[in-house]
This record gives structure tokens, C-alpha cells and sequence, in this order.
């Protein structure tokens, strides 16, 4: 019996979720959902979905599973909005960056018997350096996504979980809420916030007329991020949603910058020298490993085993729907 899965926001990872799919109509059927029409039938005309529901909470009422797949302030709105027609057992999965908020939300909102788990996904490594965001069925393939489990999760729904990370090409691995949300603000809510930072002291200073026809490679990759990622309103939802993991991450920058501001002031040439080639040295073996993907062998010497072939996936949603 397959999995009725249902997609609520078709950008670029729920589109590249319901393409990697594709491939496992025989396990799955994929429902989408986007505020945008245009945006959902895109991803019906990309194979990325079976058929397109354009009323949300009819979008959800056969799901097996749902996955959220939405900018980080239009999470906890469409939770309400669709718990009243969730099925009993239902396992709903969102892939924001924040985990806390959201696992908040979800006990606020979802009904007895369903379940949360949080996913945060890391991208294939092929796909690591484009600046382009086009979906594409091979995102997540070779990549890892971390799975976020409150206490109470049932171990069926996280085999189910497990299995559809599977069968997205990824590898899946179990990690604490708390961490979570500490490594995304670093990772992926700090890059932004600096770039931002960065523009915001640049263009509104009184030489900007002249910097911006000097501005060369280095400004234009560290302003990057404060283009091609998240949107403004969205990235300022998501940093207010977990205060304590972004002031952490901001402040931990803030006693590096200093350190580095006391170098120059003491006129440390070698000190500022170690930190620089430090620093490039670090990143040159993250994107070795991080292109590798082979965690198991990077961290235990040993290498990854074959993702196996997942039998439950739908199994026990056949058992539940009798």
C-alpha cells in the first residue's frame, strides 16, 4: 500500500523532494500544495507531484504524511489551519531552520495521535556551490538530513520518516533539538545576518558612491547570502523565533571580530597571519570532506554503508488505515 504524502510549499526543496519521488510511485502518492498556482503547477509540469490540491485543508485530509516545506513565518499559521483535517496518526515533518518554535507550535496545534518530527536537510554536495536555486531530484542525494524527535515520537512514524529520507538518496541521522537550532543559527542564520550587516554599513555610508564602483569579488561573495537565501521578512521571523540560539551565534562572532580587532591594533602581524591561514585551512578541509559526503569514513575510518531499500515505508500507515 503507498504513503498519500502531501507537499505544502513548492519551492526549491519541496519540488526536489517530490522529483527524487519520482522514482518510488510505487511507495508513494504525492499531493502539492502552494499559495502560488502558478508555483504549484510548475512543479505538477516538473513530474514533481501527482496532483495538485489548491484548498489547503483538503490538501491534507487523506496524508499520511505532510511535509512543510514553507518560509519559517508561515509555519505555525498553517499548522492551525490544517490540523483540524489531519488523519488520525498523521506524521507532519517541516524543514526550517529553527526546530524549537516550531515543535512548540506543533503541540499547540496537532491533534492526539499525530506526530512532529523536525528534518533538517543538508543539500548534496554537488549542488553546494550553485548560485542557482533550481529543484532538481538529486538535492539531497549523497547528502545527510538530520532528524529532530521530540519524546513522545512513536517509533513507527520515525521509521517512516527515516525510510523517506532514504529514499531521497540522503543518509539519515538523529540529533537533539537544542543542538540543532545552535548549529542552524551558525550555519545558516548567521551567514545572512552578516551579509546583511555588511550592506547595511556599506551602502548607507557616506563614501558608498565610490566604494560601489571599486566593490570587487570579495564584497560581492560576502553579500551573497543576503540575496539568494532566505527573504528579508523571513530571515528576521526566524532569527526572533529561537532568540537564544541567534544572540549565541552572534555573540560568539562578535568575540572572534574582537579578537581579530585586537590584533590589528596591537599590530600582531603573525597572530592575524596564523588566524587568516587558520581559518582558510579549516574551510579547505570542510569542502573536501563536506564534497566527499562520507561521513562514517571521515569520523571512524570506515566506509558508509549502501542505503537500504525501505520496507516499511507505507507498511504501517496499510496497518493503521485498517
Amino acid at each position: 500500500m503507498t504513503v498519500n504524502l502531501t507537499i505544502i510549499g513548492l519551492g526549491q526543496i519541496g519540488t526536489s523532494i517530490g522529483l527524487a519521488l519520482a522514482a518510488h510511485t510505487d511507495k508513494v502518492q504525492r499531493t502539492g500544495h502552494d499559495k502560488s498556482r502558478e508555483q504549484a503547477s510548475k512543479a505538477q509540469k516538473l513530474g514533481a507531484i501527482d496532483k495538485v490540491e489548491s484548498n489547503l485543508p483538503r490538501s491534507v485530509e487523506n496524508a499520511d504524511l505532510v511535509i512543510l516545506s514553507l518560509p519559517f513565518d508561515a509555519i505555525e499559521e498553517t499548522l492551525e489551519h490544517i490540523a483540524p483535517d489531519l488523519r488520525p496518526h498523521c506524521v507532519v515533518v517541516d524543514t526550517a531552520p529553527y526546530k524549537t518554535p516550531v515543535a512548540d507550535w506543533a503541540r499547540t496545534y496537532l491533534p492526539p495521535g499525530c506526530h512532529y518530527i523536525g528534518l533538517v536537510p543538508g543539500i548534496s554536495p554537488n549542488h553546494l556551490a550553485s548560485v542557482e536555486r533550481p529543484p532538481h531530484a538529486s538535492l539531497f542525494k549523497d547528502g545527510v538530513i538530520g532528524l529532530v524527535t521530540p519524546p513522545d515520537t512513536s517509533g513507527e512514524a520515525l521509521q517512516l520518516v527515516s525510510d523517506l529520507v532514504t529514499l531521497l538518496g540522503a543518509q539519515p541521522f538523529f540529533i537533539d533539538m537544542t543542538e540543532a537550532d545552535n548549529l542552524m543559527a551558525s550555519a545558516h542564520l548567521l551567514p545572512q545576518l552578516l551579509a546583511a550587516a555588511l550592506l547595511d554599513m556599506t551602502v548607507e555610508a557616506p563614501g558608498w558612491r565610490e566604494m560601489r564602483r571599486l566593490a570587487g569579488r570579495p564584497y560581492a561573495v560576502a553579500t551573497l547570502n543576503a540575496a539568494s537565501q532566505d527573504d528579508p521578512t523571513t530571515l528576521a521571523r526566524a532569527a526572533l523565533g529561537n532568540p537564544q540560539a541567534s544572540l549565541h551565534a552572534i555573540d560568539a562572532f562578535i568575540q572572534i571580530l574582537a579578537s581579530i580587532r585586537e590584533s590589528i591594533v596591537d599590530a600582531q602581524a603573525d597572530e592575524l597571519t596564523r588566524r587568516i591561514e587558520q581559518a582558510q585551512d579549516g574551510r579547505d578541509t570542510w569542502w573536501l570532506e563536506r564534497a566527499s559526503g562520507d561521513w562514517q569514513k571521515i569520523e571512524f575510518g570506515i566506509s558508509a554503508e549502501q542505503p537500504r531499500n525501505p520496507s516499511l515505508f507505507g507498511e504501517w500507515f496499510g496497518r493503521k488505515r485498517n
